[in-house]
């Protein structure tokens, strides 16, 4: 697991306006906390925060806060970006152990081409990371899944996801991850079967041609019911 360090301001005011003022000056507002500690109101550079949150460990980087002299081991845990714009607005740090446990989500990595796509159908991602139980020096920073076996019509689901040391799977097994499917366009509806002697609904007999036997009794037999 890759660690990065990260210097963090003290003294910041909760608040919107202060919160506001912070981030025109190229800082985020951020908190501390965790194992018993009191709540740390800290700010942080963006660019800085923008670096560390992009490792290959992604936001499950090992992240060392440098708090006035101090060292403090932190995970991001709650995140909150902007709506529309690349831009972090506010950051939860959560204090941590190199030994400790912890519940994440990491992304899934879809490697090679199936062959039901070389065989025309569409592959459809049904999720695109997945939930886990880890060491957090154990969490690793993607699932690489192979799914170049994967056939027309076929499924791969979180049970089939590779077996990462000191990581432990936590949704449902039989929870789809990936399907090979035939593409809309190419699926026809069966057309209605007709019963031998009757026409086809909606179809009239051409002038000058007998109607094929049985068609003409179940004509007269819908007549007389609309008489009835």
């Amino acid at each position: 697991m890759q660690q990065v360090s990260l210097r963090a301001e003290t003294g910041r005011v909760p608040g919107s306006r202060s919160s506001r003022r912070l981030r025109r000056e190229g800082q985020v507002p951020a908190v501390v906390y965790g194992h018993d500690t009191e709540p740390m109101n800290v700010a942080v550079d963006a660019r800085e925060l923008y670096g560390a949150l992009h490792t290959d460990a992604g936001t499950n980087a090992l992240i060392t806060l440098q708090v006035d002299g101090a060292e403090i081991l932190t995970m991001a845990r709650v995140i909150e970006r902007h709506p529309f714009r690349s831009e972090y607005r506010h950051v939860d740090f959560l204090k941590i152990s190199l030994t400790e446990t912890i519940t994440t989500e990491v992304p899934i990595h879809f490697e090679g081409e199936p062959v039901g796509v070389r065989e025309g159908g569409v592959f459809s991602p049904r999720r695109t990371s997945v939930q886990i139980e880890a060491v957090v020096t154990q969490i690793p920073g993607n699932i690489e899944l192979d799914i170049s076996g994967v056939e027309l019509n076929e499924s791969l689901r979180v049970s089939d996801l590779p077996e990462v040391e000191g990581v432990t799977y936590l949704e449902d097994p039989e929870s789809v991850v990936m399907s090979v499917t035939v593409p809309a366009a190419e699926i026809e509806e069966p057309e209605p079967e007709v019963a031998e002697g009757e026409l086809p609904e909606g179809e009239e007999v051409p002038e000058g041609e007998e109607a094929p036997e049985g068609a003409e009794a179940a004509e007269s037999e819908g007549d007389g019911e609309e008489e009835a």
